[in-house]
């Protein structure tokens, strides 16, 4: 009996690690898509479809995936077209929500995204509710063991990037939206591939959140919109102090 509740666990982990690789798919499926459609299925002349596979790629999403993607926002072959919207919300602690949604069907999105607010303790907001507390941006996450911080520096700088920052295992180098393509390029010239490069949303001020209890409200709603199938990313002005992650 021992011996059949440890393969069970094993069973439900490796359930959990396959639904939650299939999530990646196929947000990276729609990323290449979108991407295809608007400029093209050649990534030497689209650079956000050429964004986009790398992105996919960094995730171990096989080539024929890939392939299929492309082909699909090409309209080579039949498949759905997907709309991109970003929605607002407030979380339990009053935090700022900014939700990136890829759909084939609004109505049904935003008729569950409403739902998985409510249910979880949050708010959903009509648009420009918290839109004003993010700025746009373009952040490329690099492994650090592939240049230092001084060069660095001066290669992004350089390219037209803002900010460095770091954390143990990477740089976060963060571009106006208008040098992101600049930046990545540059990079790239030098050999530097990374391990993510998307444009994404900065919160301009954070929202601390110091009760554990409230905490873990706050991820119960960040957990459910993340698991959510059109759900491409989510963004929070939340700020966890570092001795309540660890409890969580």
């Amino acid at each position: 009996m021992a011996g059949h509740s440890k393969w069970s666990k094993v069973k439900r982990f490796k359930g959990k690690i396959d639904a939650a690789r299939s999530r990646v798919f196929s947000r990276c499926a729609k990323e290449i898509a979108i991407a295809a459609r608007a400029g093209g299925g050649d990534p030497n002349f689209n650079p956000r479809l050429r964004t986009a596979i790398a992105n996919a790629k960094a995730e171990n999403m096989p080539n024929d995936n890939i392939a299929r993607a492309v082909k699909r926002g090409t309209g080579e072959i039949e498949g759905v077209t997907y709309e991109e919207i970003v929605y607002e919300g407030y979380g339990p602690a009053g935090e700022a929500l900014l939700v990136e949604v890829t759909t084939d069907n609004k109505n049904r999105a935003v008729s569950d995204l409403r739902n998985l607010f409510g249910k979880n303790g949050g708010k959903f907001g009509a648009s420009g509710s918290v839109a004003h507390r993010f700025q746009r941006k373009g952040q490329i996450l690099l492994p650090k063991p592939g240049i230092g911080e001084e060069d660095l520096m001066t290669l992004a700088i350089d390219a037209g990037a803002e900010d460095l920052k770091s954390d143990d295992a990477h740089w976060e180098v963060l571009t106006p939206v208008e040098a992101f393509d600049a930046v990545l390029d540059a990079l790239r010239k030098r050999k530097l591939e990374p391990s993510s490069a998307r444009l994404t949303y900065v919160p301009l001020m954070t929202a601390p959140v110091t009760e554990e209890s409230l905490a873990r409200k706050v991820f119960q709603l960040l957990e459910a919109l993340d698991e959510y199938e059109d759900v491409q990313r989510v963004h929070s002005n939340v700020d966890i102090p570092d001795e309540i992650l660890a409890k969580l």
